[in-house]
């Protein structure tokens, strides 16, 4: 394989591109990598990103396995549609049409998400299309409730001053512009570790830099308000957890949360000096989760489950 198709920032070229058809008629960008009848996994972007924030988790997974992923509402290749629908139901539609549109009847795949692809599948723990198909979660860097209250992006001791400023960020309708070196610090401050290789930030600036401003400014007022903490509860398949210890977006508290409350958690990963974008900062690691979940929960068939066992908090 040459160098250029190696590149991180090289989006992988799909098997096959999908539309999914949401409950509202939101249409949904899919994409299809590796071989048909290989176990599945679908992968679930966060806010501000699009299916190029998985790069690294297709280039390795889809050699052996079939990837599924697919653009959020208004974000990528998925269209806006009607702003006041962006709501955590809408998510679960979402998913709900991307696993119908991808999947066979009663296919079983790993679902990862990231961020707020992680309370996508919070959001539909109560669906019938996420028990349908999912075989085994990871949740990836995210949270349930109080993301505003817990963030660390503003350096101020917590209190109404930081919640309030916390909240402004996530609403603002500032456009992000060009990627600049300003931009990717500021970036880099508040979603990755302070080791993190200048490629990998270039990477996530130019991702979230290119996400529309309408579709921005209104998942971050839904975000502002997220309450899934019941959800959460109702999670009720196998559910690994992976979060940065220096996650200033969704601090390790959310994670631990999380894996405290889930039915059948199959352990925290907590991967020392990453910052909020895991998948991209830390792919091996996150990567080689999906691929341990993929062994141990989708049979070959793709149809039949296999019971599930827990671990301690892993720190990696």
């Amino acid at each position: 394989m040459s160098r250029l198709l190696r590149r991180d920032d090289a989006p992988p070229v799909p098997a096959r591109e999908l539309t999914a058809i949401s409950a509202d008629g939101a249409r949904i960008h899919v994409e299809v990598h590796g071989r048909d009848g290989a176990p599945a996994v679908v992968l679930s972007h966060g806010w501000t990103c699009s299916t190029h924030f998985w790069a690294a988790q297709i280039r390795d997974l889809a050699v052996d396995r079939r990837v599924v992923v697919y653009d959020q509402r208004g974000h990528g290749r998925s269209p806006a549609g009607r702003l006041e629908r962006y709501t955590t139901n809408a998510l679960a539609d979402d998913l709900e049409a991307v696993l119908a549109a991808a999947l066979e009847p009663g296919e079983k795949a790993v679902l990862a998400g990231h961020s707020m692809g992680g309370m996508t599948m919070m959001a539909a723990a109560r669906r019938a299309g996420l028990r349908e198909h999912a075989a085994a979660v990871l949740l990836c860097s995210t949270g349930s409730s109080r993301l505003v209250a817990e963030s660390l992006v503003v350096p101020l001791r917590a209190g109404a001053v930081r919640t309030r400023m916390t909240r402004a960020i996530l609403e603002a309708r500032i456009p992000l512009g060009p990627v600049t070196p300003v931009s990717r610090r500021i970036l880099k401050y508040g979603t990755m570790g302070a080791g993190s290789a200048p490629e990998r930030v270039g990477i996530c600036a130019g991702i979230v830099h290119a996400c529309p401003r309408a579709a921005r400014v209104a998942w971050g007022h839904a975000l502002a308000d997220l309450d899934l903490d019941a959800e959460v509860r109702e999670l009720r398949v196998p559910t690994a957890v992976i979060t940065g210890t220096e996650d200033r977006l969704t601090p390790p508290v959310h994670s631990r949360a999380i894996a405290a409350a889930l039915p059948d958690c199959l352990g925290l990963t907590v991967l020392a000096g990453m910052g909020h974008m895991t998948p991209v900062e830390a792919p091996e690691a996150v990567t080689a989760k999906i691929r341990e979940l993929v062994t141990a929960y989708v049979p070959t068939g793709g149809t039949d489950g296999v019971e599930s066992t827990s671990e301690k908090e892993d720190v990696a």
